[in-house]
């Protein structure tokens, strides 16, 4: 799998501390077990708990880690069986040495496990682990126990040897039981490979069990073979020939293997042969027919065994492409010396381009269904493209169908931005990489001389040509590295006149980008481009649809909405929750005084206090002009009084800075609170905009409950 690196960095060194722990504790619990530590429950100390803590914590941080790599398909390595394997054998002679040899079982048990589980040279290696403690345990600090320790080391084998040969050898069994069921599959579908080719010539309708591409190869081997033995047996009848075969050169050219042949003698090679010596050999060096007849019988007959009859007339023709090239022989032979005739010649040579047709017909269907599936992989990727509703749905959708399309093993996809004038660079997503490297997702880096900035600069894929020591091409940036590709190609993502980003192919072998492939992906390239304006257009007219265009909070209808949702909730799970109505103090006299831009500078600065105050769970919209409202679910109100009160205070203490000096301002805040002041969403809003005005009326500057409002009332109606 392609991985990729980053140049280290303050991050990587805090991961490679975190990494070493496991094999840090394993050590020091080796250290302190050679010095006699953990010899009894007597002599435990603050240090024996410190190392069983840390070994806990080691061993817990080396699974998490195999786990972590094992889902996101790693290769698990050498160092990653010896950590987690390591800590459990230390933790395994850490209860022998405290409890004594009766629980030595214990480690037999966990050799038998690591052993049967893991890799053989990381397996061995924790049994060498295992002996060297062992021999620290029985023989450490004590009178030596030569014989204690012997015996462990003889079981210790036995029980990881034993185990591991009766694992091998089930496996082994499983194994071959089944290539039987698939061979007994494979013969069940060759005897109706005719009537399955005349039925549904390369489609997926039937045989369950076999793929498209399974059905297809038995299918097609079995039509070249069933053309090439009805050759074989007009060559017969028709020549009189007591040995009619094709032989076909193997994928080397060197040797030629029988592919089909009738013949009286058993003696015809099964086995390849040289295919340079001998009457064939001449034959396919000259590339033309060849005649030969003796009494005496003929030499250089290569394509029998030892002690095959005696050939006196024999007919060899060259199986020829129409380019010249070489694919085989046809080979007929007489025991008697009745020699062949023109005749004979021109009909072997048909036969032979029958062969070959035959041959021809079934690579060129070959291809045919190859670019039909190609195709359908491409036209079903623009149907996924088309479906896709949100910029991530688009990465997800282009990514899969270019990996599919070409298999490739590492994809990308970036957007470039506009940020203070430059242009900034974000990976979106990507496909075919580590941990490590999916982590990278979501990272920015400036425009620079990387490929990746270079296509969106000037619009055109790159490489333009083949490049060598593609590890040390700077593709995002120079803290990041791509290690392990042959082949790449970098598209731009064009919609209309703009470039939204970049589309990265990658793949582990140099030939991976054919010119029908590199055009496909160039066109799903075009479209995901396409894809990603439409749901980048959407979000935005979505967002004007819920958000207020000044403050960035939402709108009014759609916190009626929402309040609706939180509410309803709230109902029929019996839960507080309270509404906040807020309002700016003298806001008339700040636009009169100050100017409507001034104005708008002080709503967008209280919308981002309030939005910075506010929890994950609340709701916060611009209620209009300069009210702003807060639905708070879970909330009773001596929550919402306090976070009303933080949101006050913040709001006072604010500056804005304006033409005419610095302004300060306040707020006038009210809450309402769900069931204990009312039961419908527009009650509550009209108690908590009775408490703001309460508030407004009374001095400004404060937030208010309707019990506090209730209760001023009470005082001023006492007053009176």
């Amino acid at each position: 799998m392609t991985s990729l690196s980053v140049v280290p960095s303050p991050a990587k060194l805090v991961r490679a501390f975190f990494r070493a722990i496991p094999a840090a504790v394993a050590l020091a619990t080796f250290v302190h077990l050679a010095r006699g530590g953990f010899r009894g429950l007597h002599t435990l100390g603050w240090t024996e708990a410190a190392l069983v803590v840390g070994l806990l914590v080691g061993i817990g941080m080396a699974a998490w880690r195999r786990a972590m790599r094992s889902s996101v398909g790693a290769i698990i390595d050498l160092r990653d069986d010896l950590e987690l394997g390591g800590g459990l054998i230390s933790a395994a002679f850490i209860v022998v040495a405290i409890g004594g040899g009766e629980l030595f079982p214990i480690v037999y048990l966990l050799m038998a496990f690591l052993v049967a589980f893991l890799p053989r040279n990381a397996g061995m290696t924790l049994l060498g682990v295992a002996l060297v403690y062992d021999g620290l345990v029985t023989l450490g600090g004590q009178v030596v126990n030569v014989t204690g320790f012997l015996t462990h080391t003889l079981f210790l084998a036995l029980f990881a040897g034993l185990y591991h040969l009766v694992l091998s050898a089930r496996m082994a069994v499983a194994k071959r039981a089944e290539s039987d069921a698939v061979q007994k599959r494979i013969r069940e579908v060759e005897e109706r490979a005719r009537t399955f080719r005349l039925v549904s010539s390369g489609t997926q309708d039937s045989f369950s069990g076999m793929n498209s591409d399974e059905k297809w190869l038995v299918a097609s081997v079995k039509e070249i073979e069933g053309a090439v033995h009805a050759a074989l047996e007009i060559a017969e009848t028709g020549l009189r020939t007591d040995t009619c075969a094709a032989f076909l050169l193997t994928s080397d050219d060197r040797s030629l293997k029988l592919y089909d042949c009738r013949s009286a003698s058993e003696r015809v090679q099964r086995e390849k042969f040289n295919a340079g010596e001998g009457i064939i050999g001449g034959v396919l060096k000259r590339r033309a027919p060849v005649r030969m007849n003796s009494p005496q019988g003929l030499k250089g007959v290569t394509y029998y065994e030892g002690g095959g009859p005696t050939v006196q007339a024999l007919l060899a023709v060259p199986i020829l492409e129409g380019s010249g090239l070489v694919r085989g022989v046809l080979v007929a032979d007489k025991l008697k010396n009745e020699p062949f005739t023109d005749q004979d010649e021109k009909m072997l040579t048909t036969i032979a381009g029958e062969v070959l047709r035959s041959i021809e017909v079934e690579r060129v269907m070959s291809y045919i269904r190859k670019t039909r599936d190609e195709k359908d992989r491409f036209f079903r990727a623009i149907e996924e493209l088309n479906r896709a509703g949100s910029p991530d749905q688009v990465f997800v959708a282009v990514l899969e169908a270019t990996r599919q399309l070409a298999g490739l093993d590492f994809c990308a996809v970036t957007l470039v931005s506009e940020q203070e004038g430059k242009r900034v660079h974000r990976v979106m997503r990507m496909t075919g990489v580590t941990a490590q490297g999916k982590a990278l997702e979501g990272r920015t880096f400036q425009d620079n001389n990387g490929l990746v900035a270079n296509v969106v600069r000037y619009g055109a894929p790159l490489p333009g040509r083949d490049i060598k020591a593609m590890d040390r091409q700077v593709i995002f940036d120079e803290e990041t590295q791509v290690r392990g590709l042959g082949a790449l190609k970098i598209f731009p993502l064009v919609a209309g006149d703009r470039i939204l980003g970049t589309l990265v192919a990658g793949s582990r072998k140099k030939t991976a980008f054919e010119q029908d492939v590199l055009r496909m992906i160039e066109v799903i390239a075009i479209q995901a481009a396409q894809a990603v304006l439409r749901a980048q257009l959407y979000e935005q007219m979505e967002r004007m649809a819920t958000t207020d265009g000044l403050t960035g909070l939402l709108n009014h209808r759609t916190f009626q909405s929402r309040a609706d949702d939180i509410l309803a909730q709230a109902r029929r799970y019996n839960r507080k929750c309270s509404i906040m109505l807020t309002d700016v103090d003298h806001f008339k006299n700040v636009n009169d005084t100050y100017g409507h831009p001034t104005g708008d500078q002080v709503l967008k600065g209280v919308a981002r206090i309030i939005k910075t105050m506010a929890r994950d769970t609340d709701v916060v919209a611009r209620y209009g002009g300069e009210e702003f409202v807060m639905v708070m679910p879970e909330t009773d109100v001596q929550g919402a009084k306090i976070i009303a009160e933080r949101i006050r205070e913040a709001v006072m203490a604010e500056v804005f800075q304006t033409e005419m000096g610095p302004l300060r301002i306040t707020m006038s805040l009210g809450i309402a609170t769900f069931p204990d002041n009312a039961m419908e969403k527009q009650q509550m809003i009209d108690l908590a905009d009775q408490c703001l005005y309460h508030s407004k009326r009374n001095g400004r500057n404060q937030s208010v409950t309707v019990a506090q409002m209730q209760g001023g009332r009470k005082l001023q109606a006492v007053a009176e």
